[in-house]
């Protein structure tokens, strides 16, 4: 039975409570004051997404291996993830994860904090490859590899046009989540965008007049996404109440 309702997601601080590239930039890449510039420049247009992600791994000298583990043992699940991930299995609502990050990580990530489910999620996202004259691990030896020649280095909305361009009858509606800019590029290309609090993908949202609807958490996302499968509230609704918060204080974000 072709399921009438998928959902795509973003994985760094979307599904986790904290963003592991981000994390790892702070921690033990260049830090938390240059990346959070650059995400800044990004929003503003001054750089490319693909040049200040690339500017950020390439700042992570240590062996991939010790990434991988530094990033288990410290990168935490949205508590309220696995309920929703739970409902949508039994009811036919595929989980499509779309990262900017690297898909090894991401995987480990989601092995560890979803457990035996982990692959029935599809992960679409960058992948590694080791620098010349180097494996993955050693100290300098990675570097990250785009999934395509964009200025994302993964055009996400690529993954959700083929859905947005079938015919009615046999068209999903299509959900997105996110929160920050390597979500830019999906934006548009969803039914329903749902925009997390306090985040800069609401920031683009508002200038960019996009639709979206707010998130704190992944209970949100569900209760807001089963009064749709039940019909009680239309995608249209739901898409027209991020700006109204926003208006009226309540999104988190000041432009």
């Amino acid at each position: 039975m072709k399921p009438k309702f998928i959902f795509f997601t973003d994985f760094d601080g979307t599904i986790t409570l904290q963003d592991s590239n981000n994390y790892m930039t702070d921690n033990i890449g260049y830090g938390e004051a240059k990346r959070k510039q650059g995400n800044k420049d990004t929003l503003e247009g001054n750089i490319t997404f693909r040049d200040s992600f690339k500017d950020m791994m390439d700042s992570v000298t240590r062996p991939y291996s010790e990434c991988i583990e530094f990033l288990v043992q410290n990168i935490k699940l949205d508590p309220h993830f696995n309920e929703f991930y739970k409902w949508a299995l039994g009811n036919n609502v595929p989980v499509v994860v779309l990262t900017g990050g690297m898909e090894p990580i991401v995987k480990a990530l989601l092995e560890k904090l979803v457990g035996s489910d982990f692959d029935k999620l599809q992960v679409v996202g960058n992948n590694v490859a080791a620098r010349p004259g180097k494996t993955i691990d050693e100290e300098g030896g990675w570097t990250i590899t785009f999934r395509d020649e964009s200025e994302h280095g993964h055009d996400k909305s690529l993954t959700l046009r083929p859905y947005a361009e079938l015919p009615e009858s046999e068209r999903p509606v299509m959900f997105y989540a996110g929160d920050g800019v390597s979500d830019v590029s999906a934006a548009r290309e969803t039914d329903l965008l749902f925009a997390k609090k306090g985040e800069d993908l609401i920031t683009y949202c508002v200038r960019e007049d996009i639709p979206f609807t707010l998130f704190e958490n992944w209970k949100s996302i569900l209760e807001k996404v089963k009064q749709i499968y039940n019909g009680d509230i239309s995608v249209k609704d739901a898409a027209a109440e991020g700006h109204r918060l926003f208006k009226a204080g309540q999104a988190g974000v000041d432009m």
